[in-house]
């Protein structure tokens, strides 16, 4: 393979670091120009005007399972390859819905900000918290990643029921419901797994909110876009939604202020797939799936 071929690399620099260790034939940063037959991307994707801007470009490789944050139609009208990297993920992101469901039912941050402020000694005991077995928990989209939640919290959960585009097929060990507001009504936790794009924008509701009600507890590990940020915060304010954690916002950085004074919610800076393990098991994926295309193989995974 040619050392370092031109490549456009639009990866945050904690990315970058970790794609450094898999060796150093595509440690080249380029600006968008002609020239550049492949890409590299993370969270931030890459739209149209980027990829027009590099005329000679043919693949993307994305470090990353959910693509909504890349123009993918635009792509193949170009004749543009895009891969990303699924399964990878997979494990870490449910695990963190799991920790999110237990966090939020036993006050894990709030109760160890206690101790630490040494409340415990000054206060005595703070106030019960919840059970987090035995209660129904619901998977909003149930791929790879909602199938692994799905997994894990069945041995905490009473039942397990979900709402995707179809039905898993009968005989299911899951309760299947024909929409967001059904499951939601049904469920004591919504643990909300769907892939980001304009398909899923804002799906999770008010109707969903109100449904899930003033004793239910939402998780979100998928995109911030999926719910409709200022209900879920009103609904948080007002007591017509118990309980949320959440690892994903609408306009990430950026949290609702509103949100950090709550107590009834816990807060995490996009994490799902943050480990040293999976974020190199991506970045080698991605890195592999450029070597396919140089190399004028089949692509590993492509989208």
């Amino acid at each position: 393979m040619p050392s370092k071929p031109p490549l456009l690399m639009l990866v945050k620099e904690p990315a970058v670091r970790c794609l450094e260790h898999a060796g150093d034939v595509y440690d080249l940063r380029r600006e968008p120009g002609p020239g550049i037959r492949a890409a590299l991307c993370a969270g931030s994707g890459m739209d149209s005007a980027t990829m027009d801007a590099a005329p000679d470009l043919k693949m993307i490789s994305l470090v990353g399972v959910g693509y909504d944050r890349i123009d993918v139609d635009h792509a193949r009208a170009r004749g543009i390859a895009v891969t990303n990297t699924p399964d990878v993920l997979t494990d870490d992101v449910a695990d963190l819905a799991i920790a999110l469901m237990l966090a939020v039912a036993r006050r894990l941050p709030a109760y160890d900000l206690y101790v630490r402020q040494g409340r415990w000694a000054a206060e005595g005991l703070p106030p019960l918290t919840r059970r987090a077995s035995g209660r129904r928990v619901g998977v909003l989209g149930l791929g790879r990643i909602g199938q692994a939640i799905a997994a894990r919290a069945a041995p905490f959960a009473s039942q397990i029921g979900y709402h995707s585009r179809c039905p898993k097929g009968e005989g299911a060990e899951y309760l299947y419901f024909d929409g967001p507001v059904a499951l939601a009504a049904w469920a004591d936790v919504l643990i909300v797994a769907v892939s980001g794009g304009s398909a899923t924008a804002g799906l999770v509701d008010r109707r969903v909110i109100d449904a899930l009600g003033p004793d239910g507890t939402l998780i979100n590990v998928s995109r911030g876009s999926v719910v409709d940020e200022p209900e879920l915060v009103a609904a948080l304010q007002d007591g017509r939604l118990g309980f949320a954690g959440l690892d994903v916002f609408g306009h990430e950085p950026n949290v609702p202020e509103a949100l950090l004074g709550l107590d009834n919610v816990v807060l995490l800076p996009h994490q799902g797939s943050a480990t040293r393990e999976t974020r190199q098991a991506m970045a080698d994926l991605g890195l592999a799936n450029l070597a396919a295309f140089f190399a004028g193989a089949p692509l590993l995974t492509p989208i």
